[in-house]
This record gives C-alpha cells, sequence and structure tokens, in this order.
C-alpha cells in the first residue's frame, strides 16, 4: 500500500485539481515535506487522510488504495474476462453494469475514477451515457474510454464529443485497455506479472 503521495495522486484521490492540492499544502492545511533539493511536495497517507477527513472528502479511495472502474458492457464473457484481468492487476475495484440505466445509477452511488463503456447497450447507447455523466462530471473527475466493435470513424469523434476520453475497438487485448486506463488515471502502465 502506498505511503507517500505526490500533488497529483493527491488531487486525483481528493477529486480536486493539483493546484488545489498544491495552495492547502503551501497554505499549511496539508501538510507534507518538500523532496530534498527539488521543488517536489509529497504527502503523507496519514497527513492525506487526516487532511480528507478534515474537509469531508471521502476516504474510501484513499482507504483501498484501488481507483474505481465501472465496466458497463451487456457480453457477459466480455465483461467477465476483463473484470478478472483487473481484480488480478490489483490496483483496480470493478463495479458491472450491462445496460445504461445501471450504469447511471451506478455512477451516482459508485463515484468511479473510470468507466469502461460499450457504445451498443440495449437500452441506450454510450453516447448518451456519455453525455448524462459529464452533465455531472468533468472529464477529470470521471475518465470514460467507449468500445466497440461496430463504430465508424465520424461516430468516434461525436463520442469524444460528448464526453469519452478515449476509443477501443472490439476486439482489443485486454493489455491495451489496461495500458489505456493508466495512462488516462495517470497511474504507473508498466506492470510486472
Amino acid at each position: 500500500m502506498k505511503t507517500v503521495f505526490t500533488t497529483g495522486e493527491a488531487a486525483k484521490i481528493c477529486k480536486v485539481s493539483q493546484q488545489t492540492i498544491i495552495r492547502c499544502f503551501d497554505s499549511g492545511q496539508l501538510k507534507g515535506f518538500r523532496v530534498p533539493g527539488s521543488r517536489f511536495r509529497r504527502i503523507p497517507r496519514d497527513q492525506l487522510f487526516a487532511f480528507m477527513k478534515d474537509n469531508g472528502i471521502p476516504t474510501d479511495a484513499l482507504e483501498s488504495g484501488k481507483r474505481k472502474v465501472l465496466l458497463v458492457d451487456d457480453d457477459a464473457e466480455l465483461v467477465e474476462l476483463i473484470s478478472d484481468v483487473l481484480e488480478r492487476d490489483g490496483r483496480f475495484e470493478v463495479r458491472i453494469a450491462n445496460n445504461g440505466f445501471d450504469a447511471g445509477m451506478l455512477v451516482k452511488e459508485y463515484g468511479p475514477d473510470l468507466i469502461v463503456l460499450d457504445v451498443m447497450l440495449p437500452d441506450i447507447n454510450g453516447k448518451e451515457v456519455c453525455q448524462r455523466v459529464r452533465k455531472d462530471h468533468t472529464p477529470e473527475e470521471v475518465k470514460i474510454i467507449c468500445i466497440s466493435g461496430m463504430v465508424e470513424e465520424d461516430k468516434i469523434a461525436d463520442l469524444k464529443t460528448a464526453g469519452a476520453n478515449d476509443f477501443l475497438h472490439k476486439p482489443f487485448e485486454v493489455d491495451v485497455l489496461i495500458e489505456r486506463m493508466c495512462r488516462l488515471l495517470d497511474i504507473e502502465t508498466a506492470t510486472t506479472r
């Protein structure tokens, strides 16, 4: 489990901008230390936890240390494959929805860091889900990777306009998905297995 965080990591955990964390650090609200010989700030886990408690920020992201992922797809085999790989990876906590309605409910109650969203859902399409998520969450708060096997290039542009951060054509290697997820969540991509 991680014991010291960068300002960027602390910002993601607290779901605020990095500048906010830096301001709180510089004003003394958030305790930490500077890396000797550099301007980099570091925040110990216990200090970040205390800061989150003092400011009413939910501490569940810090307690598990895992990034919350919501998988939205009605293909049970693909969902099982992706969730198994993510669980084994150890850096992700996964919830699953197999339609747009359930996805909307889970976004509200689970508060995912990232959504892997199939564009072709049984009830509403992925573009509409993107738009609904973006009504309440900025692209910094919740990342969205759309996946589909049947989307033309102009539709991909529409999805990105609707709020998707990235797009993957099915079929894809799960490793490629994890690499994209890590890049969007700003976590190490090199996996040691």
